[in-house]
């Protein structure tokens, strides 16, 4: 388990170590809005473990205000998408080490009113909370059709997934209009164990071994946005992407 906060990862431990009787379940802390925080897990993760079969990328928020990290990136592009990126980056040659392995990336249906906007592609001149977090998950898309053709052959499996609406505490600490909103609709949401069902029905269901590059909701294979399979458009963000990370290909 990889969690930002130490309290909250330490109790979601001991419950999930009680319910399961599993007590090899271990916790790691990590802050996806810091590049470093990043590198530190992907760095004790592989100092401790030789084998990693699953990398689930389950992470997001949406800010009403703008804002930016210590690294200098909009917080919603970076704890979102760019992180995500980073990790799993760090941790592919592990992954493809314990193949067969998956990748499981958390979008959202979001994605499908949004496009990248490579022209302001931090919200510097014109930021919107929706609109940023839309391009995000998007960008989280994307990266799944991009990463899938990258690793053919390799027996590394990767896959994004709309989970529904769950009933989490997402954006419901931004203490605004978004957050009042948010947490009226919780009435109607699913509950956290009920929208991880999808993400770990693609974890471990032995049917979907060698299915990849695909977009899933509720269980099923669905069709994500047109502008998601605009391969020129995924090409174009993972360089820009890489170059954000000083990754060198």
């Amino acid at each position: 388990m990889a969690c930002r906060s130490k309290e909250k990862g330490e109790a979601a431990l001991a419950e999930m170590r009680q319910k399961s009787g599993n007590g090899s379940v271990e916790l790691m802390t990590v802050d996806l809005a810091s590049l470093e925080s990043v590198r530190k897990l992907a760095s004790e993760f592989l100092g401790s473990h030789s084998r990693l079969g699953v990398l689930i990328n389950n992470a997001g928020l949406i800010l009403t205000k703008r804002s930016v990290t210590v690294d200098g990136f909009e917080t919603t592009f970076q704890v979102n998408y760019l992180s995500h990126f980073l990790l799993t980056h760090l941790l592919l040659d592990e992954l493809k080490a314990s193949a067969p392995s998956r990748i499981v990336n958390v979008s959202s249906d979001a994605h499908t009113s949004a496009k990248v906007r490579f022209d302001d592609l931090q919200g510097s001149a014109s930021y919107n909370a929706f609109r940023a977090y839309g391009q995000s998950k998007l960008a989280q898309v994307l990266y799944t059709h991009e990463l899938a053709r990258r690793l053919v052959g390799t027996h590394v499996d990767v896959n994004c997934v709309h989970p529904g609406a769950v009933a989490s505490n997402w954006g419901r600490n931004t203490g605004d209009w978004l957050s009042f909103g948010l947490r009226l609709a919780s009435i109607f949401e699913l509950s956290p164990a009920k929208g991880a069902e999808t993400s770990i029905y693609l974890a471990s269901e032995p049917s979907l071994e060698g299915v990849s590059g695909r977009y899933f909701t509720g269980k099923r294979e669905a069709k994500s946005s047109e502008a998601s399979y605009d391969d020129a458009v995924a090409k174009r963000l993972w360089d820009i992407s890489c170059q954000m990370l000083g990754i060198q290909e």
